[in-house]
């Protein structure tokens, strides 16, 4: 299998460097030309077909993205530009050459509202720009009738890159007091299990050719369980502090959400059901506590 891995140098796409290794040739790409004279920015379009074209992939794996979500509220034409546009081209190439396309999208799709878990067919309506750009980027794929598997994720985090973790760990370790908003619900998702689960649809999806048919289209992704930002970020501080690292951090407050006031609305149930992703791939998902702790660990 060749596969032309976008967006390399991300959370996702620098655990998916190592992740999809065993599977055959990864092509890996950034917004740089590379030896090879090879550009991985999606959004200069005749660099991608170029790309494409020469390295003739038999999967594309999409982990390019525009992922401020606040910025995204002003810089709505650059978001859409990369999370919407760029992914309309991909799937026109790839449709062409009839090359599968793996994608990544968010649970901000949806509106965020209620306590159930979302399923991949629920009404989507996203409360934000950065959410409808990404839905965009959804329905290019739909359109294009290119073969795409599309995962939904939230709460992405990982040992490297900016992420809730990092930023607990650093507050923590300066300031004595710290309000956390208890009233979002959703589910930590580290970027080397997406790019686990990743590696494994692939390989199944290559064994079985009779199945693929059935295999496509959109799913969510996301480990077991779910939690609040707040008990979230009181997770990260006793795994701290039984690793010995001193706190200065000696209140947390609970808050909801319209106290702390951002650009983008942000949803309030981020849970997503994959009962389809472990069914149809036969995937056994770990509880969000066990990748969160090794990630702390890595850290520290």
């Amino acid at each position: 299998m060749k596969i032309l891995l976008l967006g390399k140098s991300g959370q996702v796409g620098w655990e998916l460097q190592r992740a999809l290794q065993p599977l055959g040739e990864v092509i890996a790409l950034d917004r740089q030309i590379n030896a090879d004279g090879f550009c991985g920015d999606v959004t200069n379009f005749e660099a991608i077909r170029y790309a494409i074209s020469n390295i003739q992939p038999d999967v594309v794996v999409n982990a390019a993205a525009y992922t401020a979500v606040d910025l995204a509220e002003t810089e709505l034409e650059y978001a859409n530009s990369i999370n919407h546009l760029a992914v309309a081209h991909l799937a026109e190439v790839c449709k062409e050459k009839d090359i599968l396309v793996i994608h990544y999208s968010t649970d901000y799709v949806f509106d965020g509202t209620g306590t159930a878990a979302w399923h991949e067919d629920d009404q989507t309506a996203s409360i934000n720009h950065y959410g409808q750009t990404k839905r965009n980027g959804e329905l290019a794929l739909e359109n294009s009738q290119v073969r795409f598997i599309n995962f939904r994720t939230c709460w992405v985090y990982a040992s490297r890159g900016h992420n809730f973790i990092k930023t607990m760990l650093k507050l923590a370790q300066s300031k004595p007091e710290l309000s956390i908003i208890y009233d979002q619900v959703g589910v930590p998702t580290g970027a080397a299990l997406i790019a686990d689960i990743t590696a494994q649809v692939l390989r199944y999806y290559d064994l079985q050719a009779a199945e693929r048919p059935n295999l496509h289209g959109h799913y969510h992704l996301a480990p077991k369980g779910e939690t609040t930002w707040y008990d979230y970020a009181q997770y990260i501080f006793e795994q701290a502090r039984n690793a010995n690292v001193q706190l200065t951090l000696k209140n947390v407050k609970a808050i909801r959400t319209e106290e702390y006031p951002t650009p983008a609305k942000r949803p309030l149930n981020s849970r997503l059901n994959t009962s389809k992703l472990q069914q149809n791939f036969k995937i056994y998902l770990p509880a969000w506590q066990q990748g969160v702790a090794q990630v702390i660990a890595e850290i520290l």
